[in-house]
């Protein structure tokens, strides 16, 4: 599997305050942009996948309301997230 207990944990270690705070925007929007990466790269080998399209566009829908709650609370979270993860060009 291509999401193990190791990965999850250094996830949130990385954009959360330790790897057991789950909770939070950043972390849950890192993790997010892990799995939508991880199902692109399967969709371009598997073009028919149509359940696994529907999955991506669903994580994609969570992520963007979750940073669009991070850019009306705290714009400089927000910024920060999306430099760190490079999601916009």
């Amino acid at each position: 599997m291509y999401l193990t207990t190791e990965v999850k944990k250094d996830i949130f270690t990385k954009h959360g305050k330790n790897e057991h705070d789950t909770g939070n925007a950043e972390a849950q929007v890192a993790l997010f942009t892990f799995r939508i990466n991880h199902l692109t790269e399967h969709l371009k080998i598997n073009k028919k996948d149509h359940s696994t399209r529907r999955s991506l566009i669903c994580l994609v829908g969570k992520r963007r309301n979750l940073l669009d709650y991070l850019k009306r609370k705290d714009i400089e979270r927000y910024r920060s997230i999306i430099a760190e993860l490079k999601l916009r060009k």
